[in-house]
């Protein structure tokens, strides 16, 4: 059973905050993320000190490396069992989250994990990412999109830029063998430039690289391509 002080240590061992509510709350995240894998393919990380480190913590570090504004809207594609972008939404609930995914059991996991957690500011979209792109109520709709760990990188950023706003911001979380150099192409095609990219490691869950593109220019309307093109011949 994961405690608060033992909570507390693994978020402060990557110098961030833990109050008891937002502890209340990943603990009830916890239980039902553990229940619902039981029967649904959620996640392959299940002891609760190692959900804490590699999925609670490795989530919330992005607030810590990216300063988000108040109230701006976001975007979690691919979310899976709502990584990162559940975590944002407990720690910081003035963001406007939309978390997509294409599997509409997870989707109807996170709706429910949602409520229970008393979230208001998060809504679930069941599509694929390449097709949420294309729909006027979600292209160039976001001040900020993540993703972490879904695809290659030039695969990862046709997925996401185009839900971008121009002036808005895509932070990829990948691993540390990843570079933006392996998909500058795709960013300039899609209208973005790499502003940062930082290599850090957390103490529990090894070592992670951030990459961060801003959105310059709108994305071509061609962009993105089904899905079949996108992994057969990546930008």
């Amino acid at each position: 059973m994961m405690t608060y002080e033992r909570a507390k240590a693994i978020f402060a061992g990557a110098g961030l905050p833990l109050c008891e509510t937002h502890f209340q709350q990943f603990s009830t995240y916890l239980k039902e993320l553990v229940e619902t894998n039981a029967h649904m393919n959620l996640t392959a990380i299940t002891e609760p000190e190692e959900v804490w480190a590699k999925h609670f913590l490795d989530s919330a570090v992005l607030l810590q490396k990216v300063s988000l504004p108040l109230g701006i809207s976001c975007i979690d594609v691919g979310t899976g069992a709502g990584f990162p972008g559940m975590v944002l939404a407990i720690l910081r609930p003035d963001l406007q989250i939309t978390l997509l995914d294409s599997l509409q059991k997870r989707i109807g996991f996170l709706e429910h994990t949602a409520e229970l957690l008393g979230l208001g500011n998060v809504r679930c979209v069941h599509a694929r990412a390449e097709d949420g792109a294309q729909d006027p109520a979600y292209r160039e709709q976001f001040d900020f999109a993540t993703a972490r760990a879904v695809a290659a990188m030039p695969v990862l950023t046709e997925y996401c830029l185009p839900f971008v706003k121009i002036g808005g911001r895509f932070a990829a979380m990948k691993g540390p063998s990843e570079t933006a150099e392996t998909a500058e192409n795709a960013i300039a095609l899609l209208g973005g430039k790499v502003i940062s990219e930082e290599s850090y490691t957390l103490e529990q869950a090894g070592e992670r690289r951030l990459i961060v593109v801003e959105k310059e220019t709108a994305t071509p309307t061609k962009y993105p391509r089904r899905s079949d093109k996108i992994k057969k011949k990546p930008l």
